[in-house]
């Protein structure tokens, strides 16, 4: 049998005055389970970003028209609000599902021997940019899904998912200073691609804020700015971006650069074709809801590429926490 030890009154006291110690105390995760948390909370950083898509391409943003409750009278959604209600309300909690993730990275994060500070704060991070979120999606709804805060609440969904890229790859690193892997002319060319980048997200929420899909079916004012104009804006700057990393990967060829940035570049190429040619195809069939939804979920995935291939730039070692990267596993795979 599995001896169980017991617990004390002084336990008891210990784990109500600090759980995340008293956890550490008695659990040591293994890296792959500090990763995979890492990597739950950066999918349902993604996931409630589509599901959130999803409630404004249903027309269900006032679904639940009051905050935090789903009705004066009601904490959940009631039958009388029908189809509207349910998604709206399946929305708002799914965000407990992702403060579950969350939560299960920091604990795991605080658990890991040796202790690496860095990556309980990065934890703690997208903890309070969650609540600062669930607080600003109650506002989204209070004044009747305003374009603008709908804008505030995708951007800094957009910097969850960040946070959340830059702890799973912690997760895969060692806590030594970085090394750059490249020159400052190529480190300089990747902040260009970052900061068009980001330029591309804001602009994408103007556009967002001016088009058809308001989020619900009664009167809901829009940014007033021509749609056409802004959605080619859009574009522009995503050849921008395109440009910028098929320069990029010819600069790193050209360099000999390694293995590791060369795949990370590689691979947002290929993430940014296809979301192009959604964006395009949605643009010529006239928005049709499903293509938007998939282009939301190309966004989250072209801002996730774009913040690999800057971490791909740098190096962390530390001994035993050191994960070989795609790269160095081919190499090892030839040599042997």
């Amino acid at each position: 049998m599995v001896h169980v030890p017991k617990l004390t009154l002084a336990d008891a006291t210990a784990a109500l005055r600090n759980p995340l110690a008293f956890i550490a105390d008695r659990w040591t995760p293994d890296p792959r389970t500090v990763r995979r948390a890492a990597l739950a909370a950066l999918v349902m950083a993604v996931i409630i970003v589509v599901t959130g898509g999803a409630v404004r391409l249903t027309g269900s943003g006032l679904g639940c028209p009051t905050w935090p409750t789903c009705t004066e009278d009601s904490l959940t959604t009631t039958r009388a609000m029908g189809f509207h209600g349910v998604v709206e309300f399946g929305n708002r909690m799914l965000t407990y599902v992702l403060c579950a993730a969350v939560g299960w990275a920091i604990v795991a994060a605080r658990a890991q021997k040796p202790r690496r500070r860095s990556l309980t704060r990065l934890g703690w991070a997208q903890f309070w940019v969650v609540m600062g979120n669930a607080v600003l999606g109650g506002i989204v709804v209070l004044v009747g899904l305003n374009p603008y805060t709908v804008a505030a609440h995708f951007l800094l969904s957009s910097g969850l998912i960040a946070i959340a890229t830059v702890m799973w790859q912690r997760t895969r690193e060692g806590d030594e200073a970085p090394r750059p892997l490249v020159g400052k002319a190529v480190q300089q060319l990747v902040w260009f691609l970052v900061a068009a980048s980001v330029l591309l997200l804001a602009v994408g929420t103007v556009v967002t804020g001016a088009g058809p899909h308001a989020g619900d079916s009664s009167e809901v004012p829009r940014i007033p700015i021509d749609w056409e104009t802004v959605s080619k804006l859009h574009a522009v700057l995503a050849w921008i971006v395109v440009t910028l990393t098929f320069a990029l990967w010819f600069v790193l060829k050209a360099v000999d650069a390694p293995g590791g940035p060369l795949a990370r570049t590689r691979e947002l190429f290929l993430i940014l074709l296809g979301q192009g040619v959604i964006g395009y195809v949605q643009y010529l069939t006239h928005l049709p809801e499903i293509l938007v939804a998939l282009h939301m979920l190309g966004s989250c995935l072209v801002w996730i590429g774009v913040l690999r291939v800057l971490l791909a730039l740098r190096e962390r070692p530390g001994g035993a926490l050191d994960v070989p990267g795609p790269s160095a596993e081919v190499a090892v795979g030839t040599r042997a």
